[in-house]
């Protein structure tokens, strides 16, 4: 069975743009990507979008993140109702693969309650350090759940086929991580927030904060020679990229150009 894997939009964001292109003025209005990856051992997510109280109280929520962003996020948007809409039960999942834990990564991890977070070990311990976690901008209410944890270092395989790969791509975050998925016979790499914007990628341009400038820029070299040796690299929050990306229930696919193609060829097996 070929590797299915399904895109939802967990609501958007309005930022200012130089929170992901340093520099720039005006504001961007990006979307929070969640992937489903249907594997015949299982079920996993990368990324689980906004907590579902931003969509009554992002202020609140948010606290003093809620200063740089504006939430546009409503009921049957969390990550939950994406599953159900294409009759996957949320207590089916088996992984969660946090590229991150920034809020709108890892927020719906709470309505995910059976499934194990996989990350990387420096990004768990980076989340429970008390400086990191003022300085990062961690917020251990979006993922301390009590959830079982794999903590990995480095370069992971999740179903022990090489379909489903996550890559140290740091910097953003101490310990952030892609996912390098096969699609037919394409690698897709899932960059998370190592690679805001396809203009990220291109230019080298950097946002206003990031962990580690020069690891962030180490990230972004990965990414281009994986690009240039045929990978297709899907951005994290790109919102010209995301109107090219298929909403579940069709099916993620890729073309041979590396653009993204729509299709409704299959949908995800009955919970």
């Amino acid at each position: 069975m070929d590797l299915k894997v399904y895109a939802f939009t967990c609501g958007w964001l309005t930022v200012p743009t130089a929170l992901l292109l340093e520099g720039e003025t005006g504001s961007i209005k990006v979307p929070v990507p969640v992937y489903l990856i249907e594997h015949p051992k299982g079920y996993a997510l990368f990324d689980s979008g906004l907590h579902v109280d931003t969509q009554t109280d992002a202020d609140r929520r948010l606290g003093r993140l809620a200063r740089y962003h504006t939430v546009h996020f409503f009921a049957g948007e969390e990550i939950a109702s994406r599953l159900r809409a294409i009759d996957v039960a949320p207590d089916r999942i088996d992984y969660i693969i946090n590229s991150h834990l920034h809020f709108d990564h890892c927020g719906g991890n709470a309505q995910l309650p059976n499934a194990t977070l996989l990350l990387q070990r420096l990004e768990w311990e980076a989340a429970h350090d008390a400086e990191l976690i003022e300085r990062v901008y961690y917020d251990p209410h979006d993922y301390d759940h009590g959830h079982r944890v794999r903590a990995v270092n480095g370069e992971h395989d999740v179903f022990g086929d090489r379909s489903v790969v996550c890559i140290p791509t740091p910097g953003h975050t101490p310990g952030h991580q892609s996912l390098r998925v096969r699609i037919g016979k394409e690698d897709v790499v899932l960059t998370g927030d190592a690679c805001y914007l396809r203009r990220t990628l291109e230019a080298l341009h950097l946002p206003t904060a990031a962990f580690d400038r020069e690891q962030m820029l180490a990230s972004l070299r990965r990414l281009r020679a994986l690009r240039d040796g045929g990978t297709v690299i899907i951005t994290g929050h790109d919102p010209d990229m995301w109107q090219t990306i298929p909403q579940a229930p069709d099916l993620l696919t890729t073309i041979g150009g590396g653009t993204p193609d729509r299709s409704s060829s299959g949908s995800a097996r009955r919970a």
